[in-house]
């Protein structure tokens, strides 16, 4: 079975965009934004969204956010566009699929809940394009992220920029680069149906 080679599309993008054109990330945290964004600034304007209702804990919400904000101070590779913290837009969107096996319907449903409020954010301010860091992962899909992406982009008209920032040991970068800014790396999504925090009960 042949899969579309998604990294392969946004290095030709890349090569071929004018430099300069604003493009609206959405990031999950700031070490899987490292790597992202090491690829992506040197062509575009970046602005980091911030939207993550799955991440259940208020204060595992806030800690992250203040890691993505001093990446981003740190490095200046990117604006920041912050959303109000709201859990239950994501309790909401996967009702009914609480007991879903982890990668499954209830990610799906996750993935196209922040995409698609990426792509209307992008319209709304402007932006041309707009991507994700959650195929930096190597426990995102990245094919139904790309899919959704092309819906959204179909719907809002804007650009999506085709990525698996995994690839070409990227996740292995982001990791390195995560070390070399004392970033707080978390060990799970942050939502509370997760595998993860099963396991701890």
């Amino acid at each position: 079975m042949n899969r579309e080679n998604f990294h392969k599309k946004m290095l030709q993008i890349l090569e071929e965009v004018p430099k300069g054109e604003r493009l609206l990330l959405h990031s999950c945290c700031g070490p899987c934004s490292t790597r992202c964004l090491e690829a992506l600034a040197d062509t575009f304007r970046v602005t980091v969204l911030y939207y993550n209702p799955n991440i259940t804990d208020g204060a595992e919400y806030a800690k992250r956010k203040s890691e993505q904000l001093r990446l981003l101070r740190e490095t200046g590779q990117a604006d920041f566009l912050d959303c109000d913290y709201l859990p239950q837009e994501f309790f909401d969107t996967v009702q009914g699929l609480e007991a879903e096996r982890e990668g499954g319907a209830r990610c799906y449903r996750c993935y196209a809940l922040r995409i698609g409020k990426t792509a209307r954010t992008a319209k709304e301010n402007g932006y041309g394009w707009f991507c994700s860091t959650l195929s930096v992962s190597p426990h995102k899909n990245a094919a139904w992220l790309n899919q959704l992406g092309e819906r959204y982009a179909a719907e809002y008209g804007v650009r999506w920029l085709p990525n698996d920032f995994k690839k070409q040991n990227g996740y292995l970068r982001s990791v390195e680069l995560a070390k070399q800014h004392g970033l707080y790396r978390q060990n799970y999504c942050g939502c509370i149906f997760s595998d993860w925090t099963r396991s701890q009960n």
